[in-house]
């Protein structure tokens, strides 16, 4: 759909509009799983030197072509499409936002931890969102208003939600990839805790599941990375803010998100709270 077209009004997010997209995350996961069984996956590398696969691409077309099929089409952004200027991009009320391939890296490691990413954005919030681990068969989804679940492989669809982390010895979901001096500083101010490593955007899903109380992303994110974990965390009660506690917001002129928290309920302090103990 062209940027420029004209919204003709939304569709309520219902739940069979969430279980359509769960369809859909899965078909373009099969795509990604016929390109992950081959011995080569045609790596190439965008301009921040970010890999690029055959599937990213076979999962950006299946999603993108069955969103501007419908009746009342909405405007579609993507990781892999070409960038949108702000000046259209401001005027949506309502939009798809897709990340047809989040753990590139992973993939070509075969960590079997990468997603489809589809979020249903509206008024700079995430009202639905799907993530699906095509090479694990595990789906995460969920809307607004309709609560959080998830599925393995042919299992029945089980509501989750966050954890109490009173209640245990503190879990924090942690990068197999990125960490850093900054994410080590911050682990050093917490109380005792574990660690759980894991890749993609199933990190914050972990904590939408109660498997952790807390992932910190203290690097570089885009709002497409975030937002259908974010849309799964907010129904499974629990939040992910800035490092003030705000929460993010998406559709901004700059599409790169803040360092962020992502906290169960009773979401855990915030770093200043910890540094005036």
């Amino acid at each position: 759909m062209s940027p420029e077209k004209k919204q003709t009004g939304d569709k309520p997010v219902n739940e069979s509009t969430l279980l359509e997209i769960v369809s859909l995350a899965k078909k373009a996961g099969e795509a990604i799983m016929r390109v992950y069984q081959q011995d080569h996956f045609g790596t190439t590398y965008k301009d921040d030197r970010s890999p690029l696969t055959e599937a990213d691409l076979a999962a950006h077309h299946i999603i993108v072509d069955a969103l501007e099929k419908e009746a009342s089409a909405r405007p579609v952004l993507t990781e892999e499409s070409t960038e949108v200027p702000y000046t259209l991009r401001e005027k949506w009320e309502s939009y798809w936002l897709i990340d047809p391939l989040d753990g590139t890296k992973e993939f070509i490691k075969r960590s079997d931890e990468f997603t489809v990413n589809i979020a249903l954005i509206q008024q700079g919030k995430p009202v639905l969102g799907v993530v699906y681990a095509p090479a694990l068969d595990i789906s995460y989804f969920a809307a607004a208003g309709l609560g959080a679940f998830k599925t393995e492989g042919k299992e029945t669809a089980r509501r989750i939600r966050v954890a109490d982390h009173r209640t245990h010895r503190l879990k924090i979901a942690v990068s197999r990839l990125h960490g850093g001096a900054g994410l080590t500083s911050f682990l050093e101010k917490i109380p005792v805790h574990d660690l759980v490593r894991m890749g993609s955007s199933l990190k914050i899903c972990l904590v939408a599941e109660g498997a952790a109380d807390l992932y910190p992303r203290l690097g570089r994110t885009m709002e497409w990375d975030t937002a259908a974990a974010h849309a799964v965390v907010n129904e499974a009660g629990g939040s992910v803010t800035d490092v003030h506690g705000v929460a993010l917001i998406y559709n901004k002129e700059d599409l790169a998100n803040p360092e962020f928290f992502v906290r169960g309920n009773p979401a855990l302090p915030l770093p200043e709270d910890w540094d005036k103990k």
